[in-house]
């Protein structure tokens, strides 16, 4: 009996001892996943908190909601392509740690609003617009920052790594939040969001990264400007995943515009139950991050998009047709978990192809032009969605979101630049560095504890 036991606790530590070459042994990327970790911790709070004070406190409509989320996509299309200018000039980790700490005190606002009376639709725009404008900024920054950590061709591990820090957050973070929401109320509840933004901020005052900016005198910001314009419009890949990806992101928010409106109107769910389902947004998530980087090596980062962007079509779909009961319930608890699946293997894949591709100097441009790129349709896509939802019905949005993008991964199949990628490629040539580039030696060893 005692050996039984024995043989059991060294197959339990054996489970969760780390391999001798997994990057979280590394210092520096264990402290960057720590802070990924707690601020997505915090940010659930948020992802339920706020549309629920829009459509519960504040009764909005579907149109008002589709407007809030157009307004936090608004600056990645208005600021985007200067801000990739501008970071490839300066330090990429103190606009990192200076963006979790101004978004702290943006969720802050809302419950200081609420408290004095002063909370209104108008005010959640504001709030969703500064949102937005930081996630322009600090968001691209992160992603740089990763490459400086990371080598790359560890990138698709990291970014799945990633991916499961955010995705134990999110099947223990709804449940959370749905208590704190029903103990306190959406808007007081962000303020743990809050907190948990400048926990994080704080952590990543730690991560140490080496970055050589070398001034040109010849910098010129136009120029500059679209010199990572061009290179993006040159490389061929880069092409093919900004229209992809540019199209998931019109059908998804057609769809995330209607989803907690469902839940409350079609579904009578309650916070805390809503809470509940978005759990299976997490475990989703979870099975994602731990099996993205073997699908990715078995058929290749390419190949892996279109099945992603599919397998988020069918919950759509599903919930689109489902009953208004019980198993309406469970349609919505797969919709939810399919999406997890399907945008965690989006982003890993995604991220990693389009860093691999570019030289480091050009880093910042590109992040910033790729992300203004496919965000230039999620605005539409939630504006149209919020038109359905109101005018057609909420069902509406979804058969459209749903329709669109299973016609989008079949078209993505055929696109050669897409299929034929079975590996990360290699950064292109980049002769001329301009600004104040950033020059991260490529081989450096990581910081191991």
């Amino acid at each position: 009996m005692q050996s039984s036991n024995n043989k059991r606790l060294r197959a339990l530590r054996e489970w969760f001892t780390l391999a001798p070459h997994d990057l979280l042994r590394q210092a520096t990327y264990r402290r960057l996943w720590t802070s990924i970790l707690v601020s997505s911790l915090g940010g659930q709070v948020t992802m339920l908190a706020l549309p629920l004070t829009a459509a519960v406190l504040l009764k909005a409509t579907p149109t008002q909601m589709g407007l809030l989320t157009a307004m936090e996509i608004a600056p990645f299309v208005l600021f985007s392509l200067p801000a990739g200018v501008w970071l490839d000039r300066v330090r990429k980790l103190p606009v990192y740690i200076g963006g979790e700490t101004l978004l702290a005190f943006t969720v802050a606002s809302v419950p200081l609003a609420w408290a004095l009376g002063w909370l209104s639709m108008p005010w959640l725009y504001v709030v969703g617009f500064a949102l937005g404008t930081v996630f322009t900024t600090a968001g691209s920054a992160a992603q740089i920052v990763l490459t400086q950590v990371v080598p790359r061709e560890r990138l698709v591990e990291a970014h799945a790594k990633n991916a499961l820090a955010s995705s134990g957050a999110e099947v223990v973070g709804p449940g959370l939040a749905g208590l704190l929401i029903r103990a306190l109320g959406a808007p007081l509840a962000l303020l743990v969001d809050a907190l948990m933004l400048l926990w994080s901020a704080w952590i990543l005052r730690g991560v140490r990264v080496t970055e050589r900016r070398e001034p040109k005198a010849d910098a010129h910001f136009w120029r500059d400007l679209r010199e990572g314009l061009s290179f993006v419009r040159r490389t061929k890949l880069l092409v093919a995943l900004a229209a992809v990806v540019g199209g998931w992101q019109l059908f998804h928010q057609a769809a995330m515009v209607v989803t907690i409106l469902f839940a409350t109107q079609v579904l009578g769910l309650t916070e805390q139950q809503i809470g509940l389902c978005f759990v299976a947004l997490g475990v989703g998530t979870v099975l994602a991050s731990l099996s993205g980087h073997a699908i990715s090596r078995r058929i290749g980062p390419g190949p892996s998009l279109p099945v992603a962007i599919a397998v988020c079509a069918l919950g759509w779909l599903a919930l689109a047709i489902a009953p208004a009961n019980h198993w309406g319930v469970a349609a919505f608890a797969f919709m939810l978990f399919a999406f997890g699946v399907g945008a965690v293997l989006i982003f890993v894949n995604f991220l990693a192809l389009r860093q691999a591709v570019t030289p480091e100097p050009l880093l910042g441009r590109m992040t910033s032009t790729m992300r203004w790129l496919i965000l230039i349709p999620a605005g539409p896509g939630a504006l149209i969605g919020g038109w359905l939802g109101e005018h057609v019905g909420l069902r509406a949005s979804l058969a459209f979101a749903g329709a669109g993008a299973l016609l989008l991964a079949g078209a993505a199949t055929a696109i050669g630049a897409i299929r034929s990628v079975r590996e990360l490629p290699k950064p292109h040539a980049h002769d001329e560095p301009v600004g104040y580039e950033s020059a991260v030696p490529a081989n450096r060893p990581l910081e191991t504890a």
